[in-house]
C-alpha cells in the first residue's frame, strides 16, 4: 500500500540522515556540546514514522473488520436468497395447486347448479300435479263419521242394485 511505501522511504531516509553532511555547517572544531552528529528527533515521540505506523495499523484493522463484515453479510445474503428461492418455489407450487382446486370446484359447482335446476323443474312439475290431484283426494269439511255413513249407504245401494240385477225379490 501507499502507507507502507511511505514508511519504507522515510525509514531509509532517517537511517541515512545521521550520516548526511550536505547541509551541515562545517566548523574546524566541533563545540564541546556536540559529541555525536545531529540525527533529528525520530526516537522522541515517534514523529512522522510513528504516526504513519499507527495509521497503517489502523488501516489494517479497519480492512480486516470490513472484510469480515462483508463476508458475514455475503453469507447472510446467500442464506436469504436460498431461503427466498425455496419459499418462492413452495408458494408457486401452492398457487398452482390452489388454482387447479379452484377450477375443479368451479366445475363441480356448475354441475351441481345444473342438477339443482333439473331437480327444481321436476319438483315444480310434481307440485303442480299434486295441486291438481289435491281437490279430488281431500274432502272439504266432511268428518270421518259422515264419510263412514256415506260409504255404508253406497254399499247398501250397490248391494240392492246387484239383487235387482240378479232378479231377487225386493222386500
Amino acid at each position: 500500500t501507499a502507507v507502507a511505501q511511505a514508511l519504507t522511504v522515510l525509514k531509509e531516509f532517517y537511517a541515512k540522515a545521521g550520516e548526511a553532511t550536505a547541509l551541515i555547517q562545517q566548523q574546524p572544531v566541533a563545540p564541546e556540546i556536540f559529541d555525536s552528529p545531529y540525527t533529528g528527533m525520530q526516537s522522541e515521540n515517534g514523529g512522522v514514522v510513528g504516526m504513519l505506523e499507527v495509521i497503517q495499523s489502523d488501516f489494517a484493522r479497519l480492512e480486516a473488520d470490513t472484510k469480515a463484515s462483508e463476508a458475514t453479510a455475503q453469507k447472510e445474503y446467500d442464506a436469504f436468497m436460498t431461503d427466498s428461492k425455496v419459499d418462492k418455489s413452495a408458494k408457486t407450487t401452492d398457487i398452482e395447486h390452489k388454482t387447479a382446486k379452484k377450477q375443479d370446484e368451479s366445475q363441480a359447482l356448475t354441475v351441481k347448479r345444473e342438477d339443482l335446476e333439473g331437480t327444481q323443474k321436476e319438483l315444480d312439475a310434481a307440485l303442480a300435479y299434486f295441486d291438481k290431484l289435491k281437490p279430488s283426494c281431500v274432502d272439504a269439511g266432511v268428518s270421518y263419521e259422515d264419510r263412514v255413513a256415506r260409504r255404508k249407504e253406497e254399499i247398501e245401494s250397490l248391494q240392492e242394485a246387484l239383487r235387482i240385477l240378479n232378479g231377487e225379490d225386493i222386500a
